[in-house]
């Protein structure tokens, strides 16, 4: 009897409106990264409720600087159904990062909503690093503008983006 190799690429999705990105998101992207073949960085072109510090092409451009030269990690943008997005796409994870308890209530809603959509799409959380579990990008858009200093919560260039956004 011969072998059979079966080649399974794992394609992941790890969606959110990075505004701004942070040190934390970027610790799930990397250890995403290691974990699945494919890992699709997707950023909705419509904001929702949120009322965006940067545009969408800016925070496009803030995550592929930061993730450029990573293998198998990508950043697209989408419209429309996560759900779709991840299918459209050929992936079948949709990743979420926890930071809290305060967290997962939201996330194991949004999961349930994304499973009633899409059966075949698995919902997969990755806690956060403890160094990171209280960094929000909200918070961050607060420090900054208070003039609080953000530097070990954002990489360099986020932060000098932070500051010139808030400056206009």
């Amino acid at each position: 009897m011969g072998t059979h190799i079966i080649s399974l690429m794992l394609t992941a999705v790890y969606a959110g409106t990075f505004d701004p990105v942070t040190h934390g998101h970027l610790d799930i992207i990397r250890r995403a990264a290691q974990l699945y073949d494919r890992l699709i960085v997707a950023v909705p072109r419509a904001g929702g409720s949120k009322q965006p510090l940067f545009s969408h092409a800016a925070r496009l451009e803030l995550l592929r600087a930061e993730v450029t030269g990573q293998s198998g990690i990508e950043v697209a943008d989408f419209e429309g159904l996560l759900v779709d997005f991840a299918r459209a796409s050929g992936a079948r994870l949709l990743l979420r990062g926890l930071r809290a308890s305060s967290d997962f209530e939201y996330e194991f809603q949004m999961a349930l909503m994304n499973r009633a959509l899409a059966p075949d799409l698995e919902t997969v959380f990755m806690i956060t690093r403890p160094e990171y579990m209280f960094v929000s990008s909200s918070l961050i858009r607060e420090v900054a503008a208070a003039g609080g200093d953000i530097a070990q919560f954002v990489p360099e260039r986020v932060r000098t983006a932070i500051i010139a956004a808030l400056a206009r």
